[in-house]
């Protein structure tokens, strides 16, 4: 049972912090982006974002839906700071030895464009270590926590959700995960968690001390 379990790790804020430095980036250029494509200015477009992030968990989404944008140009627009990236993470260099003890599948699930969920894992130097990659291109853009991407990758990946274990940060992912009857873990620091995380840690490295390693 143990070599059957297969975890999917979110990445940004689970697998490093991505809020010092890539997350104001990122904001920064979908602020600007909406206030361009809609034609609106940054307190309407900071608003509009954020419904879009309430009601579909990801602006991208709200974007095609309502105003006929391309995802393509739009990761791309939002995500140009690629070379960059290098002096923008933050992760513990512990995370690899870490990794290296969860017994299983490991596979990155995440909303974000592949270009830069490809440089992240190279740089946080654990790419060796996942199995597979599903990043919002390869989901149809349909992102989390659409029950269409858990039902895709599972689908491609030939998966059983009694299986499998997300590790996120953003608890409404976990919702859907266990709707599907995987396992859930939430990164927060928070002491007070929804019903269906069944197991809230700090940090991902805490992982290692539930009695889950090999």
């Amino acid at each position: 049972m143990r070599s059957r379990r297969v975890w999917l790790f979110d990445l940004d804020n689970t697998l490093h912090d991505a809020s010092p430095h890539i997350f104001p980036a990122i904001s920064r250029a979908m602020g600007e982006y909406v206030a361009q494509k809609v034609g609106v200015g940054e307190t309407a477009a900071q608003e509009l974002r954020d419904h879009y992030w309430q009601r579909y968990g990801a602006t991208l989404t709200g974007l095609v839906r309502h105003h006929g944008v391309d995802p393509h140009h739009f990761l791309a627009e939002t995500h140009d700071f690629l070379d960059d990236l290098p002096r923008m993470v933050v992760h513990d260099r512990a995370l690899r030895h870490a990794l290296r003890k969860l017994p299983g599948r490991k596979i990155v699930f995440s909303n974000a464009p592949r270009r830069y969920v490809e440089a992240v894992l190279d740089l946080i130097d654990i790419r060796p270590l996942i199995d597979s990659v599903w990043t919002i291109e390869r989901l149809r853009f349909t992102p989390k926590p659409f029950a269409a991407a858990f039902r895709r990758l599972l689908h491609k990946e030939k998966l059983d959700p009694r299986r499998c274990i997300l590790v996120e940060d953003t608890a409404a992912n976990l919702r859907a995960a266990k709707r599907l009857g995987m396992k859930t873990v939430l990164v927060t620091r928070a002491t007070q968690v929804p019903t269906y995380v069944d197991v809230r840690i700090q940090s991902v490295l805490d992982l290692t001390r539930l009695g889950l390693s090999a």
